[in-house]
């Protein structure tokens, strides 16, 4: 039996994402709490070589309807990257799990098999196949972000554990 290319991304960027939302309204009522400017937080990274936490959750977004977009062979919605506060990045969650409930198992899948082009120009990465551009890239790019932005809000004292990470499923 295999496993569908659509039952191995689109639930898991929904769950993940879900999660990372819920996880941000903590960071924002933990900021208020506190009386913590949220930028000290938006703006927080693990280093100063890393992105702060907005760009990580900017990325989360890119890479899952991104993912979503190549494999179903349609373009990805363009976000502008202006996200400044809890509120705004929570519409951009959103907006991407309104993206991906959109695609249609059937078209995703149908990408299994097709190559995948990331990028354009020197950067561009290709792929033989939308499986291999799933699970050797997209995925783990997903991952990274999401686990990146958890990790910078939990450094920062906001009370998450791992089910917060985890989410519902």
């Amino acid at each position: 039996m295999s496993h569908s290319l659509y039952a191995a991304s689109v639930p898991v960027f929904r769950q993940l994402l879900d999660a990372l939302a819920g996880v941000l309204e903590k960071a924002e009522a933990h900021a208020l709490e506190r009386r913590i400017e949220p930028d000290a937080l938006l703006q927080a990274r693990l280093f100063p070589d890393m992105f702060p936490l907005a760009r990580q959750i900017q990325l989360a977004t890119d890479f899952a309807k991104g993912a979503g977009a190549r494999l179903a062979g349609i373009e990805s919605p363009r976000y502008e990257d202006g996200e400044r506060t809890f509120t705004e990045l929570q519409q951009r969650i959103t907006r991407t799990v309104g993206f991906l409930d959109s695609l249609e198992q059937a078209d995703i899948d149908a990408g299994a098999t097709r190559p995948i082009t990331h990028g354009s120009g020197e950067r561009a990465r290709h792929f033989d196949t939308g499986a291999v551009y799933l699970t050797h890239f997209a995925m783990p790019q997903f991952g990274f972000h999401v686990t990146t932005a958890y990790a910078i809000l939990r450094h920062n004292g906001v009370p998450i554990g791992k089910r917060d990470f985890i989410g519902s499923y």
